[in-house]
């Protein structure tokens, strides 16, 4: 018997009013995602990625279709959802640690064993030290991580990413790669990741969705299946798959390459 998915997109449209008339961003997108996947969005440039990432977080209601999390419809923005957008927005005023609870306080959910679970994160990644410290004084992959551990403080279901690593240079955003993909697969976390980065999205996916020109509809689904020595983003890159998974998606993303 096939698992449930834990997320269920049904049939999503999304078509915009402007000036110019009507503008048709998603059409009859519909995916199944389960417990324990980490699923890429790739397309080309304006096909709606980070617009199925809002609907799948409750943050815009589409024109057509719905998103059930564990079976219950999305109506708005929920608990059940951690959501990263492409800068950290760490608050520079508040420390690391007034950062990392600001969720649990929005949501009144500061308790003594929601502090220790912190606690444990900060420790866990190499931030506990810098608890007292404010975001300007840690380096830009310290401050996706404290941003990631914010989303994880509130326990949510799924996670969404969208270019949540774009902000960073290349060198940094590879040794971050590896590092919030660490803390996905220890915290057993559902995520979906928005990327205009292919190579990004072969190291880190179990499948990658590939949507075409807007209005964006899905065109493939890749099953990404890399043999490395070490299960992480960087190590996969030298994984002899790797360049015949990119260049299969890249030839489908642009149209123009023969």
């Amino acid at each position: 018997m096939n698992p449930k998915p834990l997320v269920e997109v049904k049939d999503i449209s999304m078509r915009y009013h402007s000036p110019q008339g009507e503008v048709n961003a998603l059409k009859n997108i519909s995916l199944d995602i389960y417990k324990g996947e980490f699923i890429s969005i790739v397309g080309p440039s304006g096909c709606g990625k980070s617009t199925l990432l809002n609907i799948m977080a409750g943050l815009i209601t589409p024109s057509q279709g719905n998103v059930l999390i564990e079976g219950a419809k999305i109506s708005g923005p929920t608990t059940a959802v951690g959501y990263m957008p492409q800068s950290d927005q760490l608050f520079p005023w508040r420390t690391i640690w007034q950062n990392a609870m600001l969720g649990l306080e929005i949501q009144g959910k500061k308790t003594l064993e929601a502090q220790e679970y912190v606690a444990q994160l900060l420790k866990n990644y190499g931030l506990y030290e810098f608890k007292n410290s404010y975001p300007s004084q840690l380096s830009g992959g310290m401050r996706q991580r404290a941003a990631l551990i914010r989303t994880l403080a509130i326990n949510p279901s799924i996670l969404l990413l969208d270019e949540a690593f774009s902000a960073l240079d290349y060198q940094t955003r590879l040794v971050v790669t590896d590092e919030v993909k660490q803390i996905i697969t220890e915290n057993k976390k559902t995520t979906v990741l928005v990327t205009h980065d292919i190579s990004e999205a072969i190291s880190m996916s179990d499948r990658i969705i590939l949507l075409t020109n807007r209005p964006g509809s899905v065109k493939n689904i890749y099953t990404i299946e890399l043999t490395c020595s070490t299960k992480t983003p960087l190590k996969c890159r030298e994984a002899p798959e790797f360049s015949k998974h990119f260049n299969t998606i890249w030839k489908e993303l642009d149209v123009n390459v023969k």
